[in-house]
Order: C-alpha cells, then structure tokens, then sequence
C-alpha cells in the first residue's frame, strides 16, 4: 500500500519549506479561510462609491484587486480606488449605447462592449481607443477573455453571434474577416440571441454560452473552424443596416446548420435543468433566457442564472441526463419482468447495490434536525422544513431517509422546479436504500404531479410487483385512478406535437439532437427573482466556491451554501433591482451594482455589537415573495417589487437610466 499523503504542514521542517517555496500552504489557507460562514454572517455594508449618473451595469476586478472598474448607462468607466474609495480615472469610452460589459485584459488595457452593437479596446495610461468593432448588428451584451491572454477577447450580442477578436492582428469589420465562433442564428433560427459567454479560466479552450432560451453551450474551440460575417459592402443605410443585415443575410440559413460544419457534434455539450429540457413545448411564459454563465475557479463547475427561473449549478465533468431517461424501474418492467427480477418483487426483497442505510445510526444532530423537520411538515411550513432537510443531507449524504423526507416537503411547498427535485430524491433515495417504500411510492405520485402518466404507470407497476402488501392501500388505489384517466385522455386527444414540429423545423438537426441529450444540474438556488432585466449576474465567492451569491428583482443580495442550498445571508443592496456581484479575487471584499447610480462595497463588519441595517432577517419570506413575482405577469412583478421589498423607508424614484 502507499504512503498517506499527510498535508503540507505536517511533513517536518524540509517538507514544511518545500511547500511553502510551491505556494501550497497559501493556496491550501487562502481556498479556506477568504470567505467563510463567520464572515458572511458579519457582512455588511463598507463604503458606498458615487460617481456615475446612470445605472451600473457592470463591475470588474483587476488581476490583484487594487483597481475596481465599473462601467453605466452614463456611457463612462469609472476606475476606483477600493480601499481608499477614490476616483482614479472617470473614461469616456466613445460608446453611444448602454454599456453592458467590462474586462481587464492587463494593468493598462480594458475592453467594453454596449448597445451600441460595438466591441471596444482602450489603454488607460494612454487614455486612447486601440481597437473598435462594429462587426454586431446589435446589442452586445457581454465580452470575455481568458486570465493568461490578454490579446483574445469574445464577444457576445443579440444578433445571435459569438465573435473572437484577435488585437494581435489589425481587424476591419468586412465580409473577408474569419471572426464568427458561434453563429446561434444557424442553429437555433432567426430570432436566436446570444446573451451571455464564459472563459474556462483553467481550460481557456472551453467557452460556456447562454443565449435567450434555458439552454447553456458548452463549446471546445479547438474544434471550431472561425466562420465569415454575412455582410453586404453594398449596403449604405446606418440607420436600417443592422436590422436589414440580420433580417436578410445572417438569417439566409437560419435553423439550416453551419454551412461547413464549422461546429461538429462533439465540439459542444447542452446544459439544462431536467424539468426544463423534457417539457415538450418551450414557449412557457414567462420566457426564459440565460442571463450571466460562471466558471468556478478550478474550472469543474457552471454556475448559470436563468431568467424567470433560478441559479443552477453545473458539475461539466460528470453532469448526467435528466433522471426520467435513466429510470431503471422502466427498464426493470420491460426487460425483467419474468425471472429473478419479479421473484425479488415477490418476496419483498431487492439487492441495495450494496450501500447500507444508515437510518437507524443518524448521529444526534442529524435526528435533531430531521424530527425538527418533520414537525414543521405536519404544521404545514414546507419552506422551512425543506432547509432543515437540506443542513441534514449536507452533513449526512448518505441516509435514503432525509431524501425521501425531503421529496414529500417539496412537492408540497411547490415552487418552480420543486416536483422535478423530488423525483431526483427519490432516485436517490432508492438507489441507497431499493427496500424503502414510500420513496417508491413518491416518485410514481411525482411523476403523476409532472403530468409524467407513462413513467407514473410503469413506476406504480414496479411499485405494486415490490411491495405487494401495500399494493392493495387507498393511496394507492387513487393514483392509479388518476393515471388510469390520465392514459386514457392520452389515447383519445390528437398528438399535442404540432407546435413542436413546427418549432423543430425552425431549428437545425444538430439542434434538436444536443437538446435531447442535454444534461442536468447538480444544485439550485432558489430565493432571488431574475424577470425584469437580462443582465443579472450569479457568481461565486471565495477561491474553493464554497458559497454562491446573486442579485434580485427586489434589491437585495442573495448569499448560498453551495453544500446545502440554503440561504445564509440576505442584505438590501439596492434600492430597485440588483443586477452585479463580483467578488474581490484575493480578499473578501463583495462589490455590487443595479439600476442606482451607486456601486456598493461589502465586507465582514466589526464585531461591536452594532447591527447591519440593511440585513433582511427573515430570508425565508422574501424568497417565497419572490416565487410569487417569478409566477406573475411583468407588469405585477414590478408592483410587487415597489410594495414588497424594501419596506416603507424605500426610496421608489429610481434614477432615469438611458433606455435600450
């Protein structure tokens, strides 16, 4: 057998300096101790920056965190000084748009991007325009670069193109330039829009996507051919070009594929929430769209925030498809039910795949919270009894029993994606423990619940051949009632699929094969509300990504445990809608922006005793209000936001932004 590897610290005097010389203690106490659980419960409001007169729509660290950039609809970028909280420089970046993104590429050159459909690169020492482009004929909402190349940037818009600009080169905006990496409009049809990109900063060749749909693209460039503009020299009306351009010529082969390939089919993977990916029509309402993609820091994971949806977590090395594809109780009713399968069924017994629930041996804090749990279900307080379950699964993974538990509070709380979880806890549940019953039973009433008759059936049939002594109980006699009529509406309506063919053909074969095949999340956030603006960040914080934070509709800051999925913070950030968190890369230091003309900075407060004014006690309610705004039409959302955030002390004049 080896040696144990033993830590850095505790290799004697030699290995002590060796790991000291590799950076490894730094990195080992940096990746824990920058944000920790003391900190955030102390995090509180430092310093408000003012120097904009528009909304802030963007904010960025430098590579060291000295500098704070952050950029408005003022069409300015202001550089600040974050621990002296002083204005270094105030640029007029030459944009007539909205500006919607900034990036450092190195201590003297920052790119930005606006609605003026424009990509823009300037020195700041020189204070001069290096490169800009004009290659979009629309908005461009987002820019990205890799952390060890500052000469490529990417670029994306809402004409539906992701551009790489090469400032090693001298680019002009012409039919001839190979800039084109992805073109959405080929694949997804003429009213595709790219909405946000992503570098991998370990593996720069990995570039993440999120467009205005619930789909997040993941694409490996070294597979990619760059593709041509479709542009028209000819072509001389400024005002009408950009609309004529995509119109008539991006669009020629809109939902036809690339011409050349330029894409293959192992170049990109397709990310979406199961319970989005398997409905049959995606024109729900409200419409969702990718607003902000991140990578975590070691590159393994993608965080996304989903318009009119929630934040999901992404595990890209070993994501797998939604749990109804790989439902082995199917499998088990088609391929085995004559054999050893059914006498298993009938002697009750099942191998566990050799996992032993640990039920009966949950440590005390566990059961605590598990009985805890239980009694706020009976009292109806599915919200918090869902939190109590997750703190409980976070310290134990391993027990059937909390998942199960868990499945039963969240189909009764019923927030938007709720049913689909429970079934993914059911599987789980199963899968350590195949003799539990009513996690059998949940995920065939689940199934019911997600309109599922098919899979409902086949699990209650299972259900029924593994436990015949309950096959006989009221309960489930009345589910079987119910997908008896659901079947038997199935078979007499007409195929409820036109639609969708008709969609389908707006859409390009290689389209429609990566969303089938798309694969599904790992976490979910859920408590901020994402409808009323498209670019509302998620990311992130501390170097081991332990937590994860987000703005909302109704102003406020949305701290998570990445582990559990509970909310462990809340703080009124704005006073109208919260759109950018960026964490300082070094120390925790929080920077945030919205529709104010402020740009706030957050850090772990003094322990003197005095209490953070803008902390939001009771988390819990503010999430439920805001699944009530994700559910209601705009233009209720938007009186939700005025009556329910905030308080009476709210300020309701928000500053006059630059429309789009």
């Amino acid at each position: 057998m080896g040696r144990r590897e033993e830590p850095a610290w505790a290799s004697g005097t030699i290995g002590l300096t060796a790991a000291r010389e590799r950076g490894d203690i730094d990195r080992k106490f940096q990746a824990r101790l920058t944000v920790t659980r003391p900190m955030i419960d102390r995090l509180g409001l430092e310093k408000e920056l003012h120097g904009h007169r528009g909304c802030v729509n963007c904010l960025e660290w430098n590579r060291d965190g000295s500098i704070l950039a952050s950029a408005s609809d003022d069409l300015h970028v202001i550089l600040w000084d974050p621990y002296r909280y002083k204005e270094l420089m105030n640029v007029n970046t030459g944009h007539t748009g909205n500006i919607f993104s900034v990036k450092f590429l190195s201590d003297d050159l920052i790119a930005t991007c606006a609605a003026d459909g424009t990509v823009r690169t300037r020195s700041i020492q020189g204070n001069s325009t290096l490169m800009e482009c004009t290659c979009h004929c629309a908005r461009v909402k987002r820019i990205a670069c890799a952390p060890d190349n500052p000469h490529l940037i990417w670029s994306a818009a809402e004409d539906g193109l992701v551009l790489q600009h090469d400032l090693r080169t001298n680019h002009e905006c012409n039919p001839d330039s190979h800039n084109v990496v992805v073109n959405l409009l080929n694949h997804l049809g003429r009213y595709a829009e790219a909405k946000c990109v992503a570098i991998n900063p370990r593996r720069p060749y990995q570039l993440a996507v999120g467009a205005n749909d619930f789909y997040v693209r993941l694409y490996d460039t070294r597979m990619i051919k760059l593709a041509k503009l479709a542009m028209d020299p000819q072509v001389n009306a400024p005002a009408s070009r950009p609309m004529w351009e995509r119109q008539n010529q991006r669009c020629s082969r809109a939902g036809h594929g690339d011409p050349d390939n330029n894409i293959p089919k192992g170049a990109v993977h397709y990310f979406a929430p199961g319970h989005l990916s398997m409905e049959p029509n995606e024109h729900t309402f409200p419409k969702k769209a990718t607003t902000y993609v991140a990578f975590s820091n070691d590159g393994n994971e993608l965080l996304v925030n989903l318009g009119s949806e929630q934040v999901y977590l992404f595990d890209i090395n070993s994501a797998r498809r939604p749990v109804l594809v790989e439902s082995f109780i199917i499998q088990h009713n088609h391929g085995n039910r004559e054999g050893e399968g059914k006498q298993q069924a009938k002697n009750g017994t099942n191998p566990t795949n050799g996992t032993v629930d640990p039920n009966l041996q949950l440590p005390d804090r566990i059961r605590q919270l598990k009985e805890m749990a239980n009694d706020l279900v009976n009292k109806g307080n599915y919200p918090t009894a869902v939190e109590l379950y997750n703190m409980a699964i976070a310290l134990c993974p391993d027990c059937a029993m909390l998942y199960s538990n868990r499945a039963a509070a969240l189909m009764r709380r019923g927030w938007s994606g709720d049913t689909y979880a429970a079934i993914k806890d059911c599987y789980r549940a199963i899968k350590l423990d195949s003799s539990h019953v009513k996690s059998h039973f949940r995920l065939a009433k689940g199934l019911m619940d997600l309109k599922k008759a098919r899979e409902a059936h086949e699990c209650l049939l299972y259900f029924k051949d593994k436990f015949p002594r309950h096959a006989t109980s009221h309960a489930v006699f009345l589910l079987q009632k119910d997908i008896n009529v659901a079947l038997e509406n199935m078979e007499t309506q007409p195929d409820e699929a036109t639609g969708d063919n008709e969609d389908s053909q707006a859409t390009s074969h290689l389209e429609r094969q990566l969303r089938t095949s798309a694969l599904d999340y790992s976490q979910r956030f859920l408590g901020h509300c994402n409808t009323t603006t498209d670019i509302k960040e998620a990311n992130f914080l501390g170097p081991d990504a332990s937590y994860v934070a987000a703005g909302s509709d109704d102003g406020s800051m949305f701290i998570w445990c990445r582990k559990s999925g509970n909310i462990v913070r809340c703080l009124r950030a704005d006073d109208s809608i919260l759109n950018c968190i960026q964490s300082h890369p070094s120390t925790f230091l929080l920077a945030t922006s919205g529709i104010e003309t402020v740009v706030r900075l957050w850090s772990p407060r003094p322990e003197n005793g005095e209490e953070e004014s803008r902390v939001i006690r009771d988390s819990s309610s503010a999430a439920a209000a805001n699944q009530q705004r994700m559910r209601s039409d705009p233009f209720e959302a938007m009186l939700l936001n005025i009556s329910f955030a905030g308080g009476s002390d709210r300020d309701l004049h928000s500053p006059a932004c630059r429309p789009t």
